[in-house]
């Protein structure tokens, strides 16, 4: 499979429970890739030579443009707390702005439409969006979380492979 320049950005607190899933299906993708996974969230994976990049991160920055200007594709992996009608959410992110409910933080649209303003590129890009059951202290998943977790993981992998045939 000759995957073209691709990154996947996961960002979420680990140390929430279900907030943290985004790490978890990076971790999935990784070993379906054969690629090891780091030890803890807190540890980079790493960074080969073969696409797809995986990052994790606890929430979007503006300083992700930088990085984002160097890909065809990007798919961000977050967690949703079932605002979203479907567990399991896939689909193109618009490269506009859009406001983020909370000032700590940007929006996947947010980051597009920076990366477009200060680098004139427009990678295509993707949210991949499971739902969270749990938000407590903790760094396991709800048991609910996990078994989507395992599908996201196999949804990603399906398109990777849909990609590289493009």
């Amino acid at each position: 499979m000759k995957i073209p320049s691709t990154v996947f950005i996961g960002y979420g607190n680990p140390d929430r429970q279900d907030d943290g899933l985004a790490w978890h299906i990076l971790a999935g993708i990784a070993k379906k890739l054969g690629r090891s996974v780091p030890e803890t969230w807190e540890d980079p994976f790493e960074l080969t030579s073969e696409f797809p990049h995986l990052i994790f991160q606890l929430q979007l920055a503006p300083e992700i443009s930088e990085s984002l200007a160097k890909y065809e594709y990007i798919c961000f992996v977050d967690a949703h707390t079932g605002d979203i009608p479907n567990d399991i959410q896939f689909g193109e992110v618009g490269g506009e702005f859009q406001n983020s409910p909370f000032t700590h933080h940007m929006t996947a649209e947010a980051c597009l439409k920076l990366t477009k303003t200060l680098y004139n590129v427009g990678p295509a890009a993707y949210l991949l969006s499971v739902r969270g059951y749990s938000f407590g202290f903790t760094q396991s998943l709800s048991p609910q979380t996990a078994f989507l977790t395992a599908i996201a993981v196999d949804r990603a992998m399906d398109w990777l492979k849909s990609i590289s045939n493009s």
